[in-house]
């Protein structure tokens, strides 16, 4: 337990990565996209909430539609943040990859429950619900894959 818990949380932080390379390359993916969305949601004039989630802000009451845009580009703000923080993992510090998929299982199993109790009105399934469906499963194989691999690496090491 302590080897996983070393892994997850390393003492020395560095640009040292053991697990195996689809797991890296699928993070740098996934940070490529994290940014593009968000920056989508934050220039985009409708914040991505009616193109792209199909919520049908034209119907709204006076002031919603710019609340609904507001928040979307505030969210993406929020993304921005994450996926600058990934890009930071990326390029110096890999030995905390495994932590990152542990934080993208904890955000869109978090966004999976929040869709299922506090519904929004689409006029289609949003890219992002579909996205949970994809990334919950997904970040926990590739966390496991990482531990499981470290594990190998480290005890042939001892032979």
């Amino acid at each position: 337990m302590t080897k996983i818990i070393n892994l997850i949380l390393p003492k020395t932080i560095s640009n040292l990565y053991l697990g195996p390379k689809i797991p890296l390359y699928l993070f740098y993916f996934i940070t490529l996209i994290t940014v593009a969305r968000s920056l989508v949601h934050i220039f985009a004039p409708d914040g991505g909430a009616s193109s792209i989630a199909t919520i049908p802000i034209n119907n709204f009451a006076n002031g919603g539609r710019e609340t609904v845009i507001f928040m979307f580009a505030v969210w993406g703000l929020s993304q921005l943040m994450i996926g600058l923080l990934y890009l930071i993992v990326s390029l110096r510090y890999k030995s905390l990859v495994a932590l990152m998929y542990i934080s993208i299982f904890v955000e869109y199993l978090g966004r999976f429950l929040i869709g299922h109790t506090k519904t929004i009105q689409t006029l289609e399934t949003a890219p992002g619900e579909i996205g949970n469906y994809v990334m919950i499963p997904l970040s926990l194989v590739m966390v496991v894959w990482i531990i499981m691999r470290s594990y190998k690496v480290s005890d042939t090491s001892k032979i």
